[in-house]
């Protein structure tokens, strides 16, 4: 393709995809991201030489080229990662995926008969269409599991009733699990369920150094990637954006281009345009939300605390909602063999009470949750640190389809615009499908036609495992 400027918002997986798909066909392109690294949601952060992986990204895919992609940009630097982890419950640590022998004897005989007997009912019980992620979990697995194993980490991780959420999040993100299939895993050691795969890659200095990899290849091909510059105003006629305005360091500057690719949460991409778009749009803008989310990284005077990849705690008397021991992603993330790093993750939105607390109050808390998860003495924590991530999660209320599909129309109105990743389409995707509508949009500014807002509703993927294809494939 000839020369061609394009203008992306965000060093994310979706728009340095995007780039550098851009650049590899003779494109020049700049990249715009407010924060000092790349990687997004799946940047890599440090602390006194720690590593600390925001949420835990794994490296798995059955899309074809988000994984010779993978491979072409950090080939042999991959390390083979066994998968453990479980499920925190009434003072027991469960196995996960399910097997039936630890399950019966930590739960008791009478409550795992109780499960069993509630999973046939919902079986043989005719119901209606799934409408909440209450009657989605219900139906496929009974009642008392549902509220055994699901609702409240749910509503820990979401802050609303599961009756609230949507049952498209549900079918997005466990689909294909069923008891009776978690159960045939377990005994007779197969694994072609979704959301249940054994291995994956990941880098020795975790995934903040695939992207580390992009930007480094974006620039030596000529193009940029601006780091610290928040993207403040998007001008535009009606039918194309003409400019954008970006801010670094208390400086405007405004930048024209061809094309303009945006990964920005779309309630801040709205709320950028001049002149705005009409009232109905707005209103639907404002009405779209997120789920934040804090990680407190400690660091304990321990070599070794338990042997999983990350905890799921579901007990409702801590506050923390999930555990990364990173040193089991790799030990290259911990410079130190005599000590452990953990992440410890708060789920909250800005403005909460947990989202106001003060960083020192935030590391005081998670010494006090590892204590009472009887994981580690307070005083065996020696040092902490605290990252906030606005936007991690977007939330699929009772009203977020409507209001995403009014957004939708209105932006496909736009000729050279087109909005991208987990924040761009306000979609729960994972890392490798964030890549894929970084794929397309750029394909689409070559001349194709694909239909970005479709990936990830139809095709196939959570962690299906396929030992014939031998895919790997990112955590949720």
């Amino acid at each position: 393709m000839a020369e061609t400027t394009t203008l992306i918002i965000g060093a994310g997986p979706a728009g340095l995809t995007a780039a550098l798909e851009l650049v590899r066909r003779g494109a020049r392109v700049t990249v715009l991201e407010k924060l000092d690294k790349v990687g997004g949601l799946a940047r890599t952060e440090f602390y006194k030489g720690y590593r600390f992986d925001i949420g835990g990204h794994r490296f798995y895919t059955k899309v074809g080229e988000v994984e010779a992609l993978w491979r072409q940009m950090l080939g042999a630097d991959f390390r083979r990662t066994r998968r453990l982890s479980r499920i925190y419950y009434r003072h027991h640590f469960f196995n996960y995926p399910l097997e039936p022998l630890d399950a019966l004897m930590k739960l008791g005989l009478w409550e795992s008969l109780r499960i069993g007997l509630s999973y046939l009912k919902a079986k043989l019980t005719p119901h209606r269409p799934d409408e909440t992620f209450e009657q989605w979990v219900t139906h496929r697995f009974g009642a008392r599991l549902y509220e055994t194993f699901f609702k409240s980490y749910t509503e820990k991780v979401w802050g609303i009733p599961c009756h609230k959420i949507r049952a498209d999040w549900a079918a997005q993100r466990i689909k294909g699990l069923s008891l009776r299939t978690a159960v045939v895993n377990a005994v007779f050691g197969t694994n072609n369920t979704k959301s249940l795969i054994q291995e994956f890659d990941y880098p020795p200095l975790g995934p903040g150094m695939m992207w580390e990899r992009f930007q480094q290849t974006i620039e030596a091909a000529g193009s940029e990637v601006r780091l610290r510059t928040e993207t403040v105003k998007l001008a535009h006629d009606g039918r194309r954006v003409t400019r954008l305005t970006t801010r670094r360091e208390g400086e405007a500057t405004e930048m024209a281009a061809d094309h303009f690719i945006s990964t920005m949460p779309l309630p801040e991409l709205i709320a950028a345009l001049d002149p705005p778009p009409p009232a109905h749009v707005l209103a639907a803008a404002r009405g779209l939300k997120h789920r934040d989310f804090i990680l407190v990284g400690l660091i304990v005077n321990r070599a070794e605390l338990f042997p999983d990849n990350w905890l799921y705690v579901h007990s409702p008397d801590v506050t923390v909602g999930r555990i990364q021991n990173f040193k089991n992603w790799s030990a290259a993330m911990v410079p130190d063999p005599r000590k452990t790093s953990l992440g410890m993750e708060y789920f909250c939105t800005r403005g909460d009470a947990l989202w106001g607390r003060t960083d020192a109050e935030l590391v005081a808390l998670a010494k006090a949750d590892l204590a009472r998860l009887g994981l580690a003495e307070p005083d065996e924590v020696e040092d902490g640190a605290v990252i906030r991530q606005l936007d991690a999660y977007p939330v699929y209320d009772a009203d977020y389809h409507r209001h995403l599909e009014t957004l939708r129309d209105y932006l496909l109105g736009f000729e050279n615009l087109q909005t991208i990743g987990r924040s761009g389409l306000h979609r729960y995707n994972n890392q490798d499908h964030s890549m894929l509508t970084g794929m397309l949009a750029a394909r689409n500014i070559a001349g194709g036609r694909h239909d970005v807002w479709s990936v990830n509703t139809e095709r196939s993927y959570y962690e299906e495992f396929s030992a014939k294809d031998g895919a790997r494939g990112p955590q949720p």
